[in-house]
């Protein structure tokens, strides 16, 4: 099934040194733009980390020290990157919770603001694990019948990728041939942040989403407790989440100030 777009949409996968977004860095990024037309514009970049590959992560994705030693660092990259990437809708696999937090992060150390606020998200692993709860290679089975035989190699799992989601809407009737629509229905809970420690209540108001003040709203808790405030920024937190605290902290001011 053709996706019906408005405006483009990236599917993208990373291959990293590990899974922390706060500390752990790209080593591979493959990027698939798909036009409302389905014209298709594809690039994989080999990243130098400048930081050590674990050998446990070299033996999942196979990309060793040696391979990415000469290859240009994010910071040299993120421009072209984000580029191609801009006033795109996002598409991938685990992305939410993975691969859009790890990539902003390296967005924001490079210098470049990124920020998906008129851009919609959809997560294949969210749909898939909704309707079959499985792993990629399992879905590309089960939607495709394929074997994806060079899993975990970053262009092979973003095609995977894409071509799961046109077979996802081709199988299940209910699901909407509209990326907003996919977004919202693969997405988790919503965060103000990527990494989900800044939430929205039902009143679209931010809230804490962890430790002791989980639940309350941020406005109120920075106002009562001005350390935490600091705590937060000094603390290993990622780069995007206290960006978007410190939007809220200058904005409770301004209201202040008014």
């Amino acid at each position: 099934m053709k996706l019906n777009l408005t405006k483009p949409i990236c599917f993208f996968d990373l291959e990293t040194t590990g899974t922390n977004i706060s500390k752990d860095r790209i080593v591979e990024i493959s990027v698939l733009k798909i036009h409302p037309n389905e014209n298709k514009e594809s690039f994989t970049w080999r990243v130098n980390p400048e930081m050590p590959i674990p050998s446990e992560v070299t033996k999942i994705h196979g990309i060793s020290n040696e391979d990415v030693a000469n290859e240009p660092t994010f910071k040299s990259l993120a421009k072209t990157i984000h580029s191609f990437m801009k006033s795109c809708d996002l598409g991938g696999y685990n992305s939410n919770r993975f691969d859009i937090p790890l990539l902003a992060e390296e967005f924001l150390r490079a210098g470049i603001d990124f920020d998906i606020k008129n851009a919609v998200a959809v997560d294949v692993q969210t749909i898939f694990h909704k309707k079959e709860k499985r792993t990629l290679e399992a879905a590309y089975k089960f939607y495709c019948d394929k074997d994806l035989t060079n899993a975990h190699s970053a262009e092979a799992d973003t095609n995977a990728t894409y071509e799961v989601l046109k077979a996802q809407l081709d199988r299940y009737d209910d699901l909407e041939n509209d990326t907003k629509w996919l977004a919202e229905f693969s997405a988790h809970k919503r965060f103000a942040d990527f990494a989900g420690f800044i939430a929205y209540d039902k009143n679209e108001k931010e809230v804490f989403a962890f430790g002791k003040h989980r639940g309350k709203l941020v406005e109120d808790v920075l106002e009562e407790e001005p350390g935490y405030f600091g705590w937060i920024q000094n603390a290993d937190f990622p780069l995007y989440t206290k960006k978007v605290l410190t939007a809220i902290k200058l904005r409770k001011l301004s209201d202040k100030l008014n």
